[in-house]
């Protein structure tokens, strides 16, 4: 049986839980006291089906050679860097919202994941991972005989 961090709370996300009280204050009030909830980077969609998982991040900048994707059985990690824009010498900002620096998620999957067969595509600010649910978790179909 795969290691499994969804079990334990805090594990692959120490601030599900946080979130989750957020969540609930927000519905108990009726949406009175709406704070923002930081948003994690990068932002993810992440979807599965019978064959495996396909995950989409939004990277706007970031190169391929400044990410590191891993999977390890059901968990997936991506980790880099994301340059700081150099104006020109004396230049002087009037906004800076882009983050920049380190970033890093992991994010806990239903399922293992065939390591070896993962595909990796960044394009257009877009990593999408193609992530191959392993044989011994795909679902199968039990044929039924008469009689």
């Amino acid at each position: 049986m795969p290691f499994d961090p969804s079990r334990r709370p805090g594990w692959a996300d120490p601030f599900a839980e946080l979130r989750r009280v957020q969540d609930e204050l927000n519905r108990t009030l009726g949406g009175a006291w709406r704070t923002p909830v930081p948003s994690e980077f990068p932002p993810i969609n992440l979807w599965t089906g019978e064959q495996g998982a396909v995950l989409k991040a939004v990277l706007p900048g970031v190169l391929p050679e400044d990410l590191d994707v891993t999977v390890h059985q059901d968990t997936v990690t991506l980790k880099g860097q994301r340059r700081a824009e150099t104006p020109e010498p004396k230049a002087t900002f009037h906004r800076r919202e882009r983050r920049q620096g380190s970033f890093g998620r992991t994010v806990a999957l239903p399922f293992a994941v065939m390591t070896d067969q993962v595909e990796a595509k960044l394009e257009d600010g877009i990593l999408t991972l193609l992530l191959p649910r392993h044989a011994s978790e795909r679902p199968t179909r039990i044929q039924i005989k008469r009689g």
